[in-house]
């Protein structure tokens, strides 16, 4: 799929201009993990909550989908458990090889498509990270599915993603401030092209889907999963002034 690569070519130069899902952590922060302290974010702003992550993670197989960029990865291998990366952006991957090397962490990356772990066999993973990037495909459901398969049982899958809210208002003016309601939803940039303004956020940005929360909740829930916790934050728009347009979940495998 052509956007796949296009995403990915973008994700590259995001990454090496350090983008805001780009900028390794710390050896600071990578010491004090491996003191017990440490957290992760799936949205822009709002940590993980501790007690949405197993008691003791030393050895647990733990997946960081479509998660490159040197934060989450280093973070959970310093814990103690068995990390793999999987990312789209070859730079992205760079970063957590980087901090792999500069801390001595042993971090696995593999280069591929969030909707496609055939290189993973079934009921392998004890755990799912998947920060807020699933808009970068066209469709959810197949991500799903997957990490149904890839987890154990009770394994658990901790997810961010994008409330459709943000989709329905003009790219260009709504970078400004402005809320001018132009769009439906579910909204596909691929289907604007024509549009000047938005045609320079994907240039930017890269090509976005707004999913239905049907697809991004119930979608989980038909493959498999139980939601088990639930949190909203900001979305990094001018938004965030009146709704928080991003969505965490917690769910584990039946």
């Amino acid at each position: 799929m052509k956007y796949i690569e296009e995403n990915e070519k973008i994700w590259d130069e995001r990454s090496k201009n350090n983008d805001t899902w780009s900028i390794p952590v710390t050896s600071e922060q990578i010491k004090l993990a491996r003191e017990g302290r440490w957290s992760i974010v799936l949205t822009p702003a709002k940590p993980v909550p501790a007690n949405w992550f197993p008691d003791n993670l030393n050895s647990k197989k733990i997946l960081c989908l479509a998660s490159g960029g040197g934060q989450q990865g280093p973070i959970l291998a310093a814990t103690g458990a068995d990390v793999t990366v999987l990312d789209n952006s070859t730079k992205q991957l760079e970063k957590d090889k980087f901090v792999a090397q500069r801390d001595n962490l042993k971090i696995k990356t593999v280069q591929g498509n969030m909707q496609d772990l055939s290189m993973f066999e079934d009921e392998y993973f004890d755990c799912i990270i998947h920060p807020w990037s699933n808009g970068y495909i066209d469709n959810v459901r197949p991500v799903w599915k997957e990490c149904a398969r890839v987890l154990k049982k009770n394994g658990l899958l901790l997810a961010g993603f994008g409330n459709p809210i943000e989709y329905i208002f003009d790219v260009g003016k709504l970078e400004q401030g402005i809320l001018a309601v132009t769009n439906t939803i579910p909204y596909a940039d691929i289907d604007h092209m024509d549009d000047p303004e938005t045609r320079k956020a994907v240039e930017s940005g890269g090509y976005l889907w707004s999913h239905t929360l049907e697809d991004q909740i119930q979608g989980q829930i038909d493959a498999g999963f139980a939601i088990i916790g639930f949190y909203e934050d900001i979305g990094g728009t001018a938004l965030d002034n009146f709704i928080s347009s991003s969505i965490a979940t917690k769910a584990f495998k039946l």
